[in-house]
């Protein structure tokens, strides 16, 4: 087998590890660890026997270490399976990224593009009211 095969099979089954461990944590967290599969069960009786000696980080690790090695003997990766390369960490929390405002095409003034969005937002409530003010003059000249 080709190293290319092995790195394509390799990137698959950590894909595949992570987020399986993931999905299985929080199924045993939500009550639902006798659903789960065998296998993902004794993945995750380890990682609670690991949580009592070492940060949860760690312990997370591993698990996931131990979810992709058994993947990628499974999916056919000859040999060991190589250490994925590591990630550049994210900020702390759940990996969420701020995003930036795009910047403005250049050519088009700023103060004609910010004042754009306005009269389309309040040119329906403008028709609005005018209807129900000429609503209200209706009724009150049909009811004289």
């Amino acid at each position: 087998m080709s190293p290319s095969s092995n790195t394509s099979i390799a990137k698959k089954a950590r894909t595949k590890a992570e987020a399986d461990f993931t999905t299985w944590l929080m199924m045993a967290k939500l009550g639902g660890y006798d659903d789960l599969p065998s296998n993902a069960q004794s993945f995750l009786t380890n990682y609670r026997i690991r949580l009592e000696t070492m940060s949860e980080a760690e312990s997370t690790a591993l698990a996931v270490r131990e979810v992709y090695n058994a993947y990628y003997s499974e999916m056919g990766g000859v040999g060991a399976a190589p250490e994925p390369k590591a990630r550049t960490p994210a900020s702390e929390g759940n990996g969420v990224r701020p995003q930036r405002r795009p910047k403005p095409q250049p050519g088009l003034p700023a103060a004609r593009d910010s004042t754009r969005p306005m009269i389309r937002k309040s040119l329906p409530a403008l028709l609005i009211f005018a209807s129900m003010v000429a609503a209200i003059v209706a009724y009150g000249f049909l009811a004289q």
